[in-house]
């Protein structure tokens, strides 16, 4: 297994995905696609995994056909130190010569942000298929690395009917850092600070280097951090969530798009919310939904306790600071007021985005952590309406045991979660009414344990209370 390089932090179990396809170079005919949203480290770990293997690799940038060929036949030419410079007439003399070199060489091919050569070349995914049946059938061992950014398109590489499906041996996703991670990233130790951290640029690698190495000296600093770096339109970061949309293929009509992300950012997360904040119909936002999905900027959540009940989320945290902090003041931020737009902002900030991204990491929490000593099957948010009190009671954590068939669905935690507020005996007290009203409907409730996540702490009759768990941030990184 070949090590993974020192400077390369974390990404253990994608280093060990990308070491054994590249333990199989030279062995057998084999395809990979490593996909993922940009700045995840994507490039960084399969240019390691090239260099580490003495293998090609070739970055694609936007251009025509003809430039991109070019640029490929040049870069080609370089790794075999061929006299005479390759000139392909097209993919299909390219693809061809390519196999042909890993199969005689026995090493690895990387072709990196291939999106922007199918986007110019449709015909390049078939080219491929034809290239890798061809190497299965004549059992040369050729070795294809397709690596790729703009998530629709690497998506639909390998479903349904596309060339490609079934044919590749590995098939990674690069996602952001965990919360956890994220904050050892960033050397952050105080456990509030990297929450409100986590909350602004969350998990994704690049975003330390956009400001420069630039991480709060502490939690009185957290203020002025955020104004010096995404606040200012002198750092890369300040940009950083407008490119995140613009850079998707499938997205055409920008703004559009923006004021959907907009109305979910602030909290109008099903689909006729989004609808009426746009002004739209809801049967006419549909498709640009869909591609907000396929592009892993929203994901779509259905109401554990009513599944034809769906709210989306904005996946990347960057987003949601910017569609509710910077995008209504863009041009005051731009002038350099950011004292100003931030002193303004600070409530918006601490309800609409704080608050909900503190929700999701305490349901992270409850799919990977020891909330109540039994191994988690579903995790995710519900309502539960209680008609005798005319009141629908949100949970926010809701841990399911793994399904039974023929058994009723058995409920291992309900939780709430506060942000900004020092929780007590009327929050427990809404999770043991909707603990009753859960099993006369039905739900296995005999022994759920009851969850407080808070992130200013609890009072002391709250902690009293022995059939309730209290987690705080100091829990959530422990």
């Amino acid at each position: 297994m070949i090590p993974k390089p020192e400077r390369v932090f974390a990404r253990d179990f994608e280093w060990r995905h990308l070491a054994r396809f590249a333990a199989g170079v030279g062995r057998r005919p084999q395809l990979g696609v490593v996909s993922g949203r940009r700045r995840q480290g994507k490039t960084f770990l399969v240019e390691a995994l090239a260099r580490e293997t003495g293998g090609f690799y070739f970055g694609a940038t936007e251009a025509t056909e003809t430039e991109s060929l070019r640029l490929f036949s040049t870069a080609l030419t370089e790794h075999v130190q061929e006299p005479t410079p390759y000139r392909f007439g097209d993919w299909d003399e390219a693809m061809r010569r390519l196999f042909a070199i890993s199969a005689e060489r026995r090493e690895l091919m990387v072709i990196d942000e291939f999106p922007y050569l199918s986007k110019v070349s449709p015909a390049l995914p078939s080219i491929i298929q034809r290239e890798i049946d061809r190497a299965i059938a004549d059992d040369r061992p050729a070795s294809l690395l397709l690596c790729g950014s703009a998530m629709s398109v690497m998506g639909r590489l390998l479903a349904g009917g596309a060339p490609l499906r079934g044919r590749a041996s590995v098939e990674l996703v690069v996602r952001p850092f965990d919360y956890d991670l994220a904050a050892r990233y960033w050397r952050i130790d105080d456990p509030r600070l990297a929450v409100q951290v986590h909350a602004v640029v969350g998990g994704t690698p690049a975003h330390l280097r956009f400001v420069g190495g630039d991480t709060p000296a502490g939690p009185g600093d957290f203020d002025d951090w955020v104004q010096r770096t995404v606040l200012d339109p002198g750092t890369p970061l300040f940009r950083e969530a407008r490119y995140l949309l613009e850079e998707e293929a499938d997205v055409r009509d920008s703004a559009l798009y923006h004021s959907v992300l907009a109305a979910v950012a602030t909290g109008n997360g099903t689909r006729g919310g989004i609808a009426a904040y746009i002004g739209r119909k809801a049967a006419d936002i549909g498709h640009h939904l869909n591609v907000l999905e396929d592009s892993s900027l929203l994901r779509r959540e259905p109401d554990v306790f009513r599944p034809s009940r769906s709210v989306y989320h904005v996946c990347e945290p960057l987003i949601t600071f910017y569609q509710v902090v910077m995008r209504p003041r863009w041009g005051l931020l731009e002038s350099g007021r950011a004292a100003a737009v931030w002193k303004d902002s600070r409530g918006r900030f601490s309800d609409q985005v704080l608050g909900p991204h503190f929700e999701e990491m305490c349901r992270a929490f409850a799919r990977v952590e020891d909330v109540v000593g039994e191994l988690p099957g579903e995790v995710g948010a519900g309502v539960v309406t209680d008609t005798a009190e005319r009141r629908q009671i949100e949970v926010d954590v809701v841990v399911f045991a793994p399904a039974i068939p023929g058994e009723p669905r058995r409920i291992l935690s309900l939780g709430e979660a506060k942000w900004g507020r020092t929780m007590g005996a009327g929050h427990s007290g809404r999770l043991r009414r909707a603990r009753d009203l859960l099993g006369a409907k039905g739900y296995d409730v005999r022994d759920t344990v009851l969850a407080c996540y808070s992130g200013l702490g609890f009072d002391g009759a709250l902690q009293g209370e022995r059939d309730v768990r209290t987690v705080g941030p100091a829990e959530l990184y422990g």
